[in-house]
């Protein structure tokens, strides 16, 4: 398969650059980990009437049609500039809530619904995801799933808090254990059906913010190799330097069609492929960038710190490189049986 994206998928993703660029990201991301969420909202309602959480909403619901590939596209640039925020938990839950619309659930579910499509930002925490809530704090309705019951039946709730906040190395991500109980939304088999899709966009679109977030390291990376000078050369004409640059560019580049192929097609074992291999590719990058950048890439000074710090996190957020490696294996062997 020859996938490319089309002119109009890449004026988009050039648009939301631009804006992006103009938006003053790094300081809200400051902003954003020092507890003031104010800038950092202000960023989500620019995505919204970008109309980027709509992509993950049917018209029927209110949105502009679910589109995979536009929403991959609009991630690999949040990725790109590391927008602050439950950028994916926010679309997640957009999916989510998005197709329980169309069930006839009750008015809590659209009015929540409402919510994702103004750029409020949501936070969920799905069945085999983890039991950690990214950024609550922030979010206006944080969502649990979870098989209660003699009959293990899904069910939907709004948690009515959160535990204790944890930092990561990202001191701009902040994850929580939902509070126990909470008002129920929705139940049954819709709601099983909704939080899988849901995971797997939560999935794919953290693999195309590890592309975006691998493309922008190895650029800065590659502006500085070309500055920095030893012995009265730049460093970027060394042998090793280069060698080592082109390994990170062959693995993004790897990853790309990987990313945008799972938006296609959407099937777990494409969505597992993407993540692994962007997720390394962006980890990887990460350690280039530190290595070539020297000291200098632990300080504030630049803002490449800010980049780094978010590698390791979104490489293992909606699924490590081990478990994902693991469900391509188990994907994998009864073909392996077969021949």
């Amino acid at each position: 398969m020859r996938f490319a994206l089309t002119d109009e998928q890449r004026a988009f993703g050039r648009s939301l650059d631009a804006s992006l660029s103009s938006a003053g990201v790094p300081s809200a991301a400051a902003a954003w980990a020092a507890g003031d969420h104010g800038p950092g909202l202000g960023l989500f309602r620019r995505l919204a009437d970008a109309g980027v959480f709509a992509l993950a909403v049917p018209e029927a619901a209110g949105g502009l049609g679910r589109l995979p590939v536009e929403l991959a596209v609009a991630c690999v640039e949040l990725g790109r500039h590391a927008v602050p925020g439950p950028l994916v938990e926010t679309v997640a839950a957009g999916v989510l809530l998005g197709r329980l619309a169309g069930h006839g659930m009750p008015g809590a579910v659209t009015g929540a619904l409402s919510g994702v499509l103004a750029g409020e930002p949501a936070t969920l925490v799905l069945p085999g995801g983890g039991v950690y809530a990214l950024d609550p704090d922030a979010a206006r309705t944080v969502l649990t799933v979870s098989y209660d019951g003699p009959g293990r039946a899904a069910v939907l709730r709004a948690a009515p808090g959160h535990g204790p906040l944890r930092t990561a190395t990202d001191p701009a991500r902040r994850s929580a254990v939902p509070a126990a109980g909470g008002t129920v939304l929705a139940g049954g088999g819709p709601v099983a059906g909704a939080a899988a899709l849901a995971g797997a966009y939560a999935r794919l679109l953290t693999a195309a913010q590890c592309l975006g977030l691998g493309l922008a390291l190895l650029g800065r990376t590659v502006a500085h190799v070309r500055e920095r000078r030893q012995f009265g050369v730049p460093i970027g004409s060394f042998q090793a330097v280069k060698h080592r640059l082109a390994d990170t560019h062959i693995a993004l580049e790897f990853a790309r069609p990987l990313v945008f192929g799972a938006a296609l097609t959407l099937t777990p074992v494409d969505i597992a492929a993407a993540k692994t291999a962007a997720g390394e590719a962006a980890y990887a990058a990460a350690l280039t960038a530190l290595q070539l950048h020297g000291a200098i890439g632990y300080t504030d000074e630049l803002d490449l710190s800010r980049l780094l710090r978010k590698a390791r996190p979104l490489r293992d957020a909606w699924g490590t490189p081990a478990r994902c490696r693991a469900e391509l294996l188990a994907a994998l062997a009864p073909l392996a049986a077969d021949g």
